[in-house]
This record gives structure tokens, sequence and C-alpha cells, in this order.
């Protein structure tokens, strides 16, 4: 299995708290999820219930939010 490296920002943890997806669920979206590219750097990826907002920096995956579908 791959290993993404994570980076979370403040918004995205308290989304991921208030509405019960964790830090596995969020890897497994972003890994398995349809993504869309959102100008200008933006990633979403969609999966399940939940969207995952992201960008790459570098090696990293920076979340950014995670909102419902």
């Amino acid at each position: 299995m791959l290993f993404l490296a994570m980076k979370y920002s403040k918004h995205a943890r308290e989304q991921m708290v208030a509405r019960g997806i964790s830090e596995k669920d969020v890897e497994e979206g972003i890994r398995r999820g349809s993504k869309e590219l959102q100008k200008p750097n933006k990633i979403l990826s969609y999966y399940k219930y939940f969207c995952v907002v992201y960008k790459k920096i570098g090696e990293d995956n920076y979340v950014i939010t995670v909102k419902p579908r």
C-alpha cells in the first residue's frame, strides 16, 4: 500500500470532527475517489458521502477541507 504524506489545515480538522470523518477515511478518499481539478491548483476527490479538497505541495497532500457531497 502506498503511503501518502498528509498535512491538514485547521479548518479541515474541524470539519472532519464535525462530520465524523477519520484520517483513514480522508486518505482512502484521496486514493480511491473520483477526481476533479479546480483552478488554480486544487483537487476535489469525491468518495462515498464526502469530498476531500486538497492540493499537492511537493510530496505532500495538503487537505484544505472535507465537505459533504
